[in-house]
């Protein structure tokens, strides 16, 4: 297989990221479909990817009618036979479930073309946790997106199994979608980045969850000294708490750590309220004009009198 071979890319799972993946892979000239089971979320992906696609050209990443362009090469589908048929590669971004990623792509197998390639986008797992599920492990690794409105970086992960053309054709397909491909030469829990950032994720909540410092503070220590438009909290904000609950009480529950579940549990108060950040317009900060980006976040307060 060779990239130019590469013409329709699945996309599955509508949220943030699907969105994100979809959007940037159809801005690129590639013909997309993004599956999800509900016609309703799909709608509502759509209309997101719409607000994405402004943000483009607000960037000057693309003009109105190359983002226009890119949004007619996007269809949707909640059936995964008619998903699946042309698909040349796929991408998943399903909730951080190793057994549901496995059945996921098991359905996908029996549908999409021999030659297909499989990522997933998982962010806390390791590909070869459910890559015999997916039918296909040689032409199966991980590619995880960061947010692509920022950056740029992927990270590939192939598993013991990933065959070499796999990770050739993955890290060629990285090129033509115009990000920057980071190689691990072996399977980690978080790639390089992310397995950073999950533990100043961890640190940042045990000094919340223990009433160490106000949310405020810590964000604020952290934006302070390293010069940064957001803190870590922001960032969770960001990437929704639902996801980082579910990651953090996963590992909470693999590891069995009790600083990990007090966190876990901090987290959950906010998901059960339904406060996830910025796609709610309320998270640990309220939306779209947060706190943290608010002119004087950082400065010293003076009492006056």
């Amino acid at each position: 297989m060779h990239i130019d071979d590469i013409k329709t890319v699945l996309i599955i799972g509508s949220g943030n990221m699907g969105q994100q993946i979809g959007f940037q892979c159809a801005a690129c000239g590639l013909d997309v479909v993004m599956y999800d089971i509900s016609e309703d979320v799909l709608e509502k992906a759509v209309d997101r990817m719409g607000k994405l696609a402004k943000t483009y050209v607000d960037g000057k990443r693309l003009t109105a009618d190359q983002a226009g362009e890119a949004l007619e090469r996007i269809r949707i589908s909640t059936d995964p036979a008619r998903a699946g048929k042309n698909a040349d590669f796929v991408s998943e971004s399903v909730p951080e479930d190793p057994e549901l990623k496995g059945k996921v792509f098991a359905t996908f197998n029996k549908v999409c073309p021999e030659h297909a390639v499989f990522t997933t986008n998982t962010s806390s797992l390791i590909p070869s946790m459910f890559a015999d599920a997916t039918g296909r492990p040689d032409r199966f690794a991980a590619f995880h997106f960061h947010d692509t409105r920022i950056t740029r970086i992927v990270d590939i992960m192939p598993h013991p199994k990933t065959s070499p053309e796999t990770v050739e054709i993955i890290n060629a397909f990285a090129l033509r979608i115009d990000q920057v491909p980071i190689m691990l030469h072996k399977e980690n829990f978080g790639y390089v980045f992310n397995a950073m950032l999950m533990e100043l994720f961890k640190s940042a909540q045990s000094l919340a969850a223990n009433q160490v410092a106000s949310v405020e503070d810590i964000d604020r220590a952290w934006m302070g000294v390293m010069h940064t438009p957001v803190g870590p909290f922001g960032i969770m904000d960001s990437i929704g708490l639902d996801t980082v609950w579910k990651i953090t009480d996963y590992w909470a529950k693999i590891i069995k750590d009790r600083q990990q579940t007090a966190n876990a549990e901090f987290m959950r108060q906010y998901v059960e309220r339904g406060d996830l950040g910025v796609k709610t317009g309320r998270g640990f900060y309220a939306y779209p004009e947060p706190a943290f980006a608010r002119p004087g976040f950082i400065d010293i307060q003076i009492p006056k009198g």
